[in-house]
């Protein structure tokens, strides 16, 4: 009986300094759960296709973020699936998984939504972005209310879904436009965001006003301060959610997977862009947590990804940090990020964008891949 005891004794000592270890090991920023260093932790670059690009070109791109251990590209065709259905075999025998991105809400040069120009957003100003864009000329932005113009998005969507062989399609732009830009960005366009500016805040077009008055009776227009009425803040998060979930039914009827690139986590994203990420039908989020944009440092990224990560904790959503490679001073700095997003939850992250993917880089994105499988 003593010779038990001893044994007993001996192992529960084992198992608190092996506790102690652990607790040591897996410290992180936040308070997000670590996930295991043998986990599945998956790698993906956003890239933009050429349609007069060669195959062996293609080829000889996929490879090389192949031999980085990146298993994954986010390929933006200016959604035609014709090119996809081109480049996924390509990539497929490189080893990489395919996921569509899609440009969503704002659709540049989109040449039938051109054909109508009530189809766009209209700011508190009274302006289109048919022809009055906010910040860049590239900002021409579809009313997610109005029935033909999310019809329009949600058409693309099923066209690409229809594509064999992706993963996902993958939403980008799934939003309004910035309410605020990022602080990083503010110098760039000599402007100063304190409050809401009428010509950055969007949708006021009159299928959203006629909407929204059928729910609250009242018209936005008459508001003393429509940064403070939650019933229309509300409404356009939930003409961003209703586009995104019906994107969802239509992916998985089609036996594919939904998922988004969206702002850095649902508060900030909340704020800046009326975009609240936590509460759609969507499979797998990718937070573009770039830290520059943000007068941010790099630990950002970690805090940044437990913020999302925390805010999912009650829903089956991965969560796959998206860095953005010219906010890096070194290779030392990007294995930083990778590893501060995996310690504070994500499943993944995804790099902004292959052009960027210096030797360097992909020299440092092996070898903290590999790390992670011993």
């Amino acid at each position: 009986m003593k010779q038990l005891t001893k044994i007993c004794l001996l192992v529960l000592i084992l198992c608190a300094n092996a506790c102690k270890d652990i607790n040591k090991d897996n410290s992180m920023v936040g308070e997000s759960p670590v996930v295991e260093s043998n986990s599945n932790f998956k790698l993906g670059v956003w890239i933009t296709a050429q349609s007069d690009k060669s195959d062996e070109d293609y080829l000889n791109e996929f490879e090389k973020y192949s031999n980085a251990g990146i298993d994954e590209v986010l390929i933006n065709t200016g959604t035609d699936p014709k090119l996809l259905e081109r480049l996924v075999p390509l990539a497929k025998v490189k080893g990489l998984g395919v996921h569509a991105w899609i440009m969503a809400m704002n659709r540049p040069g989109d040449s039938i939504a051109l054909q109508h120009p009530n189809w766009y957003m209209v700011s508190k100003e009274g302006k289109s972005c048919f022809d009055t864009r906010p910040y860049v000329d590239y900002y021409q932005w579809l009313c997610p209310t109005r029935k033909e113009s999310r019809n329009h998005v949600l058409g693309l969507v099923e066209g690409l879904a229809k594509v064999e062989g992706i993963e996902s399609v993958h939403l980008d732009y799934i939003r309004f436009p910035d309410i605020f830009l990022p602080i990083g960005l503010l110098p760039k366009y000599n402007l100063v965001q304190d409050e809401e500016l009428p010509e950055y805040d969007f949708c006021y077009c009159d299928v959203c006003i006629r909407e929204f008055e059928k729910i609250h009776h009242k018209n936005p227009l008459e508001s003393k301060n429509t940064s403070i009425d939650m019933e229309w803040k509300n409404f356009r998060l939930n003409a961003i959610k209703s586009v995104v979930n019906d994107a969802y039914k239509i992916v998985h009827d089609n036996n594919k997977r939904l998922t988004a690139a969206v702002f850095p986590y649902p508060e900030m994203a909340d704020h800046m862009v009326r975009q609240r990420w936590d509460k759609w039908d969507i499979d797998e989020v990718y937070p573009m947590i770039y830290h520059g944009f943000y007068n941010e440092e790099v630990d950002w990224v970690g805090f940044a990804t437990g913020q999302g990560v925390a805010d999912l904790k009650h829903k089956t959503v991965g969560l796959n940090s998206g860095v953005y490679m010219p906010d890096f001073k070194s290779a030392e700095e990007l294995k930083e990020a990778i590893i501060l997003a995996k310690k504070n939850g994500a499943k993944g992250v995804a790099f902004f964008d292959g052009p960027q993917l210096t030797d360097a880089y992909l020299k440092t994105i092996k070898a903290v891949k590999e790390s992670f499988a011993k």
